[in-house]
């Protein structure tokens, strides 16, 4: 250690929006809060600095209040005493997408830039655990460190922080990504509070400096001491410069400074004598008791989580591609990038830690519903425009060889590799406008009479399709021109279900439902028996218990037993799942379960299984008791209540003809509290480790937890899917927005992913009752199971799960010339491992961005062909900004070689 010794303090507040009060009750304090911090800056200029926690929206939030002080906050912020970014939100990081989180840091980058210089700190003081892709991407954004409060020590009930064996020797640490990125870490060894309100008396400031020092000196390995002024919504301390004057009088061997984080962190790389602990890959406070990781707010208030996919999902992988195409093109509208700030902005406004997690009082997730629902209205207006645009400039007079009824539609695959799948549309069968003058009883009787008999579905090829047609009658709809006013009309809309296949990796593929005297040739059943479906791959039967059993054809691998439902008591609360004290936990598992078909169609056939169960009502009354005397719940005795109520749970199994995995879609109407539903997909596959999704990255895990854990719970976070497999086979779970599994140690490695579940209080630091976290009334999940041949990556199994994520995009057209091919794809992208992960416009340079990340441990090659001319192509970074030149040949194609587990952005000039 250092001779020298510097007590750098740093002055801050951690601001969670909404938490344990509404948003808007956080938000008056906030105001107040700033207020008193610019008079204080204004009036004292030995109150150095302030650090305004990491998150721009600081910004926004006192300034729709408060616009008026847009001036002053300016100049503090150029002249360095008010720092503010990278970020615009500190989101929690295994809860949010990859491309959530680089929309984070480009939109807290953009924000900063309008006022002053971007703090170049990676702040993540709260976030429940970080992804091992952080150092990676702190460093394409010009960060080399990483400050974070988890991960690698114990932090228990109320932010106490416990002694015990911690990953890194010292409070400083080399953390390093599974790329080799490498980052100065800062572990908050003491807590981001532990040098919050200093005294100023002489007497008062002895005690706490001597017990401040000592404590910050057990774990740095330098003599440069942090020391965070602040805590969650911590007022401004006034009389700091005081305090420090007077620490200074008592310790004159001790440099005491009103610091920021620039020269701390400065300091401590001047003065690093030693080699630090090396930490690699995520921190998940893997090596601790088990029992305060927060993990199970992966858990909590599942519809959020399922309402962020969503939401993330048609922003990231459906709008902006579709635009970013509709745009190069010059098809329809330019990118709209203002409207793809303010969903993404208000998306964002729901991943800080205490808003994703689902872990603060009920106020606070009612509005998140709003935002969720206000973010994908504005996707879903750029979708319905861009596909609009995009399929009426698709070539589609091929098709009027079948005459003036011909109805054309485009199927539109905006992920990463060529997909098939079945597809949905609600189409027009004709239309008759208020304005033609027949009168509404007319034009309601001429739709309803309109013949829809004699049709077939054909590709730009002429080949019959098979599908299915459900008439939905005769509707109202309206059109909104941008050039008149709104036109109503009368429809006759039918419901039009088939298989696309072979749709080109973010293109298009064209049909057409049209008249014709042809006999569409019989096509097989998928149906082998009464319970058992089967195509070219897979095989399902399901037994009597609903259960099923999947044969991969393939390999000639069985897995049995898979869709068992499972149910056991809660008494944790929102932060962290805890089952009764030896509770059995009730399954479906032999309970007789009614089943019938279906579907049965040639491109697709599903089973409806129906189980009518019952389950206890909740816990018993000592929680409640347990609860308000706010005992910390590892420590409770309560058990299940008695009373039971009915739990039917519908589930709908489905296998398509060009499927690789099996669909599974469940319902059912929670009725009870203090609990967990999970389904359980054993895999009997011999392994010690699987591997799960996360963000940028396929990172693997053990399956049995460290020495250390004494949580009988080894709960996990997931993204996409998670993977358990052997040499020779594997199985693979996919699932939209449940974002927590777990592989049992059963002997089976059981995969076992949570539906739901019910809690009735916050937790953490006091008793806040949330009734609506026990989630009553109606849910619905959806999942796929994939085996595979023990080769998750190369198999096309994760891609597989990748896809299941994206929806389908569809449009209907007419009969016309066109500028783009009926079947169409901007680029031909040729590579083994990589995932797509993004297509946009970048703001600044209109420069086209393509990112994709590598899913594997070993280098590969990145191959583009471009049917889009550009002027030139380049690597960038994740703030989009241009670096080395690519080698394009004259036809318009580049190699990369990608290094292991890369996050590659391309950009293209036009």
């Amino acid at each position: 250690m250092s001779k020298q010794r510097t007590a750098h303090i740093i002055s801050h507040t951690h601001w969670d929006r909404e938490w344990y009060l509404p948003y808007e009750k956080h938000h008056v304090r906030l105001v107040k809060l700033v207020d008193t911090l610019l008079d204080k800056l204004d009036q004292d200029p030995n109150y150095r600095s302030f650090y305004l926690d990491g998150q721009t929206i600081i910004l926004e939030d006192y300034l729709q209040v408060r616009p008026d002080q847009k001036d002053r906050l300016a100049k503090h912020i150029r002249d360095g005493r008010i720092l503010i970014g990278p970020w615009y939100i500190l989101q929690d990081a295994f809860l949010t997408s990859g491309e959530a989180n680089v929309r984070n840091m480009q939109i807290g980058h953009q924000d900063a830039l309008r006022y002053g210089p971007v703090s170049k700190v990676g702040y993540f003081p709260d976030t429940f655990g970080l992804v091992g892709q952080t150092p990676q991407l702190m460093q394409q954004s010009g960060i080399q460190n990483a400050v974070f409060g988890r991960g690698v020590k114990p932090t228990g009930f109320n932010n106490t922080v416990s002694d015990g064996d911690y990953e890194s020797s010292f409070s400083e640490l080399r953390w390093e990504g599974p790329d080799g990125s490498n980052v100065l870490g800062i572990l908050f060894a003491n807590w981001y509070s532990n040098g919050n309100e200093v005294p100023a008396d002489p007497e008062e400031a002895k005690a706490y400096w001597t017990r401040k020092l000592a404590d910050a000196e057990k774990y740095a390995s330098t003599g440069e001491l942090l020391f965070m002024n602040g805590c969650d919504h911590q007022p401004i301390q006034l009389d700091l410069p005081e305090a420090i004057r007077v620490a200074r009088e008592l310790y004159p061997d001790t440099k005491f400074v009103h610091s920021n984080f620039v020269d701390y962190l400065q300091s401590v790389e001047r003065s690093l004598d030693r080699e630090l602990s090396s930490v690699r890959g995520e921190l998940r406070s893997q090596r601790t008791d088990g029992w305060s990781t927060l993990v199970n707010t992966a858990s909590s208030r599942v519809y959020l989580k399922q309402m962020n996919q969503q939401g993330q999902a048609l922003l990231e992988k459906v709008a902006e591609p579709l635009a970013s195409i509709a745009h190069v093109l010059k098809v329809g509208e330019k990118y709209p990038h203002h409207l793809f700030t303010y969903a993404w902005k208000t998306l964002m406004q729901n991943h800080p830690h205490d808003s994703i997690c689902g872990c603060s009082v009920d106020e606070v997730h009612r509005e998140m519903v709003t935002r969720f629902e206000k973010s994908r209205h504005v996707a879903e207006s750029i979708v319905d425009e861009t596909k609009q645009a995009l399929a009426d400039a698709v070539d589609t007079s091929s098709f009027a060889q079948w005459g003036e009824h011909a109805v054309p539609v485009v199927a539109f695959n905006t992920t990463g590799w060529e997909r098939s799948g079945v597809v949905t549309i609600e189409l027009d069968a004709a239309r008759l406008y208020f304005r033609d003058g027949h009168g509404l009883e007319e034009t309601s009787r001429r739709m309803k009479e309109f013949d829809l008999s004699n049709r077939v579905l054909v590709d730009a090829e002429g080949q019959i399709i098979p599908h299915t047609v459900e008439d939905l009658g005769h509707q109202f709809g309206y059109d909104l021109p941008d050039d008149m006013f709104r036109q109503p009309y009368m429809a006759r809309k039918v419901k039009l279900t088939f298989e696309a296949t072979n749709v080109p990796a973010m293109g298009l593929r064209t049909y057409a439902w049209v008249r014709s005297e042809a006999t569409p040739a019989v096509a097989d059943s998928l149906f082998q028996a009464e319970r058992t479906i089967e195509n070219d791959m897979l095989r399902v039967d399901v037994a009597e218990d609903g259960s099923f059993t999947l044969v991969d054809k393939r390999n000639g691998r069985t897995y049995q037993d898979l869709g068992v439902y499972e149910n056991t008591g809660d008494i944790g609360n929102e932060y962290m799942y805890k089952q009764p004290d030896g509770e059995i936990a009730l399954t479906t598992k032999g309970l007789k379960a009614s089943i019938r078909v279906l579907e049965d169609t040639p491109y697709r056939a599903s089973l409806e299984v129906v189980h009518a169960w019952e389950i206890p009502a909740s816990a018993d009354e000592l929680l409640d008791q347990e609860q308000r005397e706010c005992v910390y719940f590892p420590n409770r005795k309560a058990q299940r209540s008695n009373v039971m109520v009915p739990l039917t749970i519908r589930t709908v199994i489905s296998l398509s003809k060009q499927g690789k995995g099996v669909e599974i879609e469940a319902s059912f109407n929670n009725q009870a509290k203090d609990h967990r539903i999970r389904a359980l997909f054993p895999t009997d596959v011999e392994a010690a480790v699987h591997h799960v999704d996360s963000m940028f990255e396929i990172p693997t895990r053990d399956n049995e937890p460290a020495p250390e854990w004494e949580n009988p719970s080894n709960t996990q976070h997931q993204q996409a899917f998670v993977d358990v497999s052997e040499a020779g086979a594997g199985l693979t779970v996919a699932n939209l927005g449940l974002n927590e599994y777990e592989v049992l140690r059963d002997g089976r490695n059981t995969i076992a992913v949570t539906l739901l579940r019910s809690s009735g209080e916050l937790g953490d630091w006091g008793y806040f009752p949330t009734p609506e976290a026990q989630c009553i009334g109606e849910h619905v999940v959806r999942m796929e199971v994939i085996p595979h041949d023990g080769d998750g990556l190369n198999s096309g199994a994760y891609a597989e799960a990748y896809q299941f994520q994206v929806p389908w995009t569809i449009a209907q057209t007419g009969v016309h010339a066109g500028t783009i091919a009926p079947a169409f794809a901007p680029f031909q992208v040729d590579h083994s491992t990589l995932s797509f992960s993004s297509m946009k416009m970048n703001e600044g340079t209109d420069d086209l961005m393509l990112r994709w990340y590598n899913m594997s441990s070993q280098p590969t090659t990145l191959s583009v062909a471009s049917q889009i001319t550009y002027d030139d192509a380049y690597k960038s970074n994740i703030l989009e900004e241009r670096g080395a030149r690519m080698e394009t040949t004259a036809e318009g194609r580049f190699s990369y070689e990608v290094g292991p587990c890369e996050i590659i952005t391309v950009g293209f000039m036009r």
